[in-house]
């Protein structure tokens, strides 16, 4: 018998039990495309995270104290965050901008938003931060000289408090005293699993500090290098004067990524930049897809288990025909063929059906991220269909061609 003629057996195998065999295929589709589409949220989450690290700015360096009591010796001030700005000892140091962050309330005209972070913090900022305006303009350094009561607001916090209204030259109510709006930022995209990076308000640090925070030391200190290829040098020079201005012990590392090691003290500060954030965001996506994979794998394993149990209860229903054919001279391989001709067919119409399904999910947001298909993932998907269907009819396919006549024309 040719391939032909067994592969149209196996489509009159298939077809006779439509039922039987369209709940076997929607295992398989289900597996398929669980596979492909979890495998596509966990790389759109990836991909979100690393726009979202980007955005920062790939130059940037946050420097952000570890040190308890805000009042201790090695607590980051912003005479600190001044001597980084230093050309002759940190050359690789474009701009410096000490931030204070707090999360107050802020009210207009009876509306009120919980602002998730309210900055206090130089010019520069803006540029280091790659955070541009749409509309308005950001504080000037006389702003901050002078303590002026201006804000710049995330485009959260402006649609929550003026919905269409220009928000522009409005006044807001933060922590019980009066500010001008001055600008709006530019919308940021924002990254499953974290917070809206447009729910914030920036004002200048001498304002803030007035107002809501008083005059401590800073949260973090922003450090824009003098471009992407300098950061690794900028980071040491910035370490080197803290280490000075909080004399520290020769030898003392930043913690944080790769500080800390070889037995060295750790610094009350810890140093960040964007490359290292965006290598460590990249590791945790990859292994939360590898987790999304596998746990959709699983469920392959049941469509291929279904098929097994289904071939078995075919196999079972067509003995005397099995019987027949191999009374009329059919070999043990064309029985063999067959059968696993059945399964390999089933689990390749639900393979495709469910690469079909994951293509039309993908246009959907899911868990608020955006699906992104990864080719790889598809074709694997329908390889371990294909493997699971030969692997898992292969039991079925072969009791089938192990009957022996006799026993199989006796079958009732």
């Amino acid at each position: 018998m040719s391939l032909l003629e067994i592969l149209r057996f196996a489509g009159r195998g298939v077809a006779a039990n439509k039922l039987r065999s369209a709940l076997t295929m929607l295992g398989i589709l289900i597996g398929v495309a669980a596979v492909i589409l979890l495998v596509a949220v966990g790389n759109g989450s990836a991909q979100a995270v690393n726009r979202s690290i980007e955005a920062l700015g790939t130059n940037t360096i946050t420097v952000s104290s570890t040190a308890r009591g805000g009042t201790t010796p090695s607590a980051l001030t912003v005479d600190i965050a001044r001597s980084l700005h230093d050309p002759a000892l940190a050359p690789d140091v474009r701009a410096v901008s000490p931030v204070v962050s707090t999360t107050p309330t802020m009210t207009h005209a009876g509306t009120e938003h919980p602002v998730a972070q309210f900055l206090g913090t130089h010019p520069s900022y803006f540029g280091s931060s790659n955070s541009p305006l749409a509309a308005g303009a950001a504080f000037t350094d006389q702003d901050v000289a002078q303590g002026r009561r201006v804000v710049v607001l995330g485009r959260t916090v402006a649609t929550e408090l003026f919905a269409d209204t220009d928000p522009v030259g409005q006044q807001v109510t933060v922590g019980g005293a009066l500010f001008t709006v001055v600008g709006v930022l530019a919308e940021k995209s924002s990254a499953s699993g974290f917070s809206d990076p447009n729910d914030l308000a920036v004002a200048p640090l001498t304002a803030v500090q007035q107002t809501i925070t008083g005059y401590g030391p800073v949260t973090s200190i922003l450090v824009e290098a003098t471009g992407p290829d300098r950061v690794n040098a900028a980071q040491q020079q910035v370490t080197q004067i803290l280490n000075q201005r909080l004399k520290l012990p020769a030898g003392t590392a930043a913690t944080g990524r790769g500080g800390g090691g070889g037995g060295a003290a750790a610094a009350p500060y810890r140093i960040q930049n964007a490359a290292q954030l965006l290598a460590t965001r990249t590791e945790t996506a990859q292994t939360f897809t590898v987790l999304l994979g596998t746990v959709a794998g699983i469920s392959l394993l049941v469509g291929g288990i279904g098929i097994t149990n289904i071939m078995l209860v075919t196999v079972t229903e067509r003995t005397r025909e099995i019987g027949i054919r191999k009374a009329l001279g059919a070999p043990r391989r064309t029985i063999l063929t067959q059968f696993l001709a059945e399964a390999t067919m089933l689990s390749v119409l639900g393979g495709g059906l469910g690469v079909a399904a994951a293509l039309i999910g993908s246009r959907f947001t899911i868990v608020g991220v955006q699906p992104v298909i990864v080719p790889s993932s598809v074709a694997l998907a329908l390889g371990v269909s294909v493997a699971i269907g030969l692997f898992f009819g292969s039991v079925p396919a072969s009791r089938a061609a192990g009957l022996r006549p006799i026993d199989a024309l006796r079958y009732e």
